[in-house]
């Protein structure tokens, strides 16, 4: 529902709340994600929890809730509420805000009283994060600070030790310290989200004297907004592909008419510096994770003139994908997607000409089309909108674009050969696959709520979930990390397997579509039935889950000598495998190296 894009009409969606999420539930086409949520709030979170629904469904997430009682966060966490136990969550938001923050420093505290003021508040908190996780192990969403309403101290509130100001400043540092030391620790950040819709509003008293908000009504799909975008995040939701036009997006002006030397771009005019800020946006996306294409209607070789001016910061050798012709956009984006092995609906188009915007949201169900408004507006709206919303920053999403580069060498070198066994041999693969281990944990949670297409039961798991599986002697786990002469394509493929009477039932068989067809699922299944063998196991059953994303691997389990034993009315199959004792090795491409 692309009323529910950003920018959004805040107030048309809390009128519209009850219909909205009719319509939405009446999508037959669309298939969910299920998670329970627990909102623990220090003040009312009803409107909250319904608008942050709205956001979820809309993204193919349904989410049940837990919901305290008003001001009953703590107690409910710290004290084990019976409905909390049952419910069992699997991310709890912790709803709080300066309202709830009751030892604040007098004027008339010295140094040390107000010390131990902010070791109290930030050991009441640390106290129940740590209970929560002991007691749930499930994804934790908190609340920073937002400032004060008012300054008793003025300007100087901010610096003096006695200021509230100072006090919020010094509190909210205490919990960044916290998340960037655990693991599935998130900070939901209510300080930026009231700064920028304007605290004197945000924060009008009546609001709270009256109905015990933390924040005036019109803000609240705005905070429910800022949540939605930490939950998609972890369940693998962000977008990875930013499609951009050129002319009037990457820089001011038509290239084919005004030539490149009189584009609006650098620092000779204010309009050339908006569009070199921009510009300089996108990079930092970029070196984030987000993969840059170019889409745009114009001759290929005069559009290159524009990114190869000396005061343009992009680059031609930023782009995994460059398609610059007179073809409609709808194919130029399926055609990217193609080519790069991801879905369409991987892809945000950023275009500032909304009939182009309209006929591929028409056309291609998914893709993001934003209205970025005026060149000057463009980066605060793809910003707020949290396409590419960071919960954790791994190496392999700051090589993103290098790896999807080297995987177009890859492409390249294939034409190359005629036939495609030695093609597999040419690029002199190298695999590494291992139980799990602590280095790659963040990086197996990412895969697990990120693949799609090569995932077999498409099952979901936490980071937590998959720790705790780790630590488990009843599963077998595997990680699988592929190199090859054109570079690292880091862990690309993970096994769960649960072992119950000699027989083992994979829960999950996944491979990013990076190295599709690269025959790194038989090195797989080789290690797989070795480690089987030593433990005694003699029968494999794997389980297939069709969803509207999976259909390439129906058949899978049929690659490696496998019988289908069984399959439903929905396409749901089950299959099974006797290990002989003695196994042929099905890799033939990849050398496994041992990891000591």
């Amino acid at each position: 529902m692309r009323e529910l894009d950003y920018p959004f009409d805040s107030e048309w969606i809390l009128k519209k709340k009850r219909k909205i999420k009719k319509e939405l539930l009446a999508d037959t086409t669309k298939s969910y994600i299920e998670k329970r949520i627990a909102i623990l709030g220090g003040s009312t979170t009803s409107d909250i929890k319904d608008i942050l629904e709205l956001f979820l469904l809309n993204d193919g997430i349904k989410p049940t809730f837990y919901e305290s009682e008003y001001n009953k966060y703590y107690e409910d966490g710290m004290f084990d509420n019976p409905a909390l136990v049952d419910f069992d969550p699997e991310i709890i938001y912790i709803h709080t805000s300066n309202r709830n923050i009751y030892d604040w420093p007098e004027v008339t505290d010295n140094n040390e009283q107000i010390s131990q003021k902010l070791e109290n508040e930030i050991n009441k908190f640390t106290s129940l994060w740590n209970h929560l996780f002991d007691k749930y192990h499930c994804s934790i969403i908190q609340n920073n600070f937002e400032m004060p309403f008012y300054r008793l101290l003025g300007n100087q509130d901010a610096c003096m030790l006695q200021g509230k100001l100072n006090f919020i400043n010094r509190l909210n540092e205490k919990l960044y310290e916290y998340a960037r030391n655990h693991e599935n620790f998130y900070i939901h950040d209510i300080n930026y989200e009231a700064a920028s819709y304007g605290l004197e509003k945000w924060a009008d008293p009546s609001f709270w004297h009256l109905y015990k908000y933390a924040m005036c009504v019109p803000a609240i799909p705005y905070t429910a907004h800022g949540v939605y975008k930490i939950i998609k995040s972890i369940l693998g939701k962000n977008k990875k592909v930013l499609a951009l036009d050129l002319d009037n997006t990457l820089w001011g002006g038509v290239i084919g008419d005004d030539g490149p030397e009189n584009i609006e771009i650098g620092q000779e005019t204010a309009i050339g510096q908006t569009y070199s800020e921009f510009q300089r946006y996108i990079k930092e996306q970029k070196n984030i994770g987000a993969l840059l294409t170019v889409i745009s209607k114009n001759d290929d070789e005069v559009a290159k003139k524009g990114l190869a001016r000396p005061d343009s910061i992009l680059k031609e050798g930023d782009f995994v994908s460059f398609k610059a012709n007179w073809e409609p956009k709808g194919k130029n984006l399926v055609d990217e997607a193609n080519e790069l092995s991801l879905l369409p609906e991987s892809f945000v188009l950023i275009d500032d000409n909304p009939a182009e915007r309209e006929n591929v949201s028409q056309t291609i169900s998914g893709v993001q089309t934003p209205d970025i408004g005026q060149v000057e507006q463009y980066i605060q709206r793809i910003d707020q909108a949290g396409y590419f919303e960071v919960t954790k920053l791994s190496a392999d999403d700051t090589k993103r674009n290098e790896m999807y580069a080297a995987n177009a060498k890859r492409i390249q070198a294939q034409t190359s050969y005629s036939d495609y066994g030695e093609y597999l041999k040419s690029l002199e693969m190298v695999a590494e696959i291992e139980p799990f281990n602590d280095m790659y944990m963040s990086r197996i949670a990412q895969l697990t709520n990120k693949s799609n297409q090569f995932n077999l039961t498409t099952k979901r798991y936490t980071q937590a979930e998959i720790q705790e599986i780790s630590e488990d002697d009843s599963y077998i786990t595997l990680y699988g990390k592929l190199e090859d002469k054109f570079g690292d394509n880091g862990v690309v493929s993970v096994v769960i397997g649960k072992e119950l009477e000699n027989t083992l039932h994979i829960d999950l068989w996944l491979m990013s579509c990076r190295v599709l067809k690269r025959d790194l699922e038989y090195a797989m299944m080789d290690k797989l039935i070795r480690i089987c063998s030593k433990k005694g196991i003699k029968i494999i059953i794997g389980y297939y889950y069709p969803t509207a994303k999976n259909s390439m691997v129906k058949e899978f389990y049929s690659l490696f000598g496998f019988e289908k034993t069984d399959e439903d009315a929905e396409g749901n199959t089950t299959w099974v495998k006797q290990i002989p004792e003695e196994c042929e090795k099905m890799n033939k491409y990849i050398e496994v190296k041992e990891v000591k």
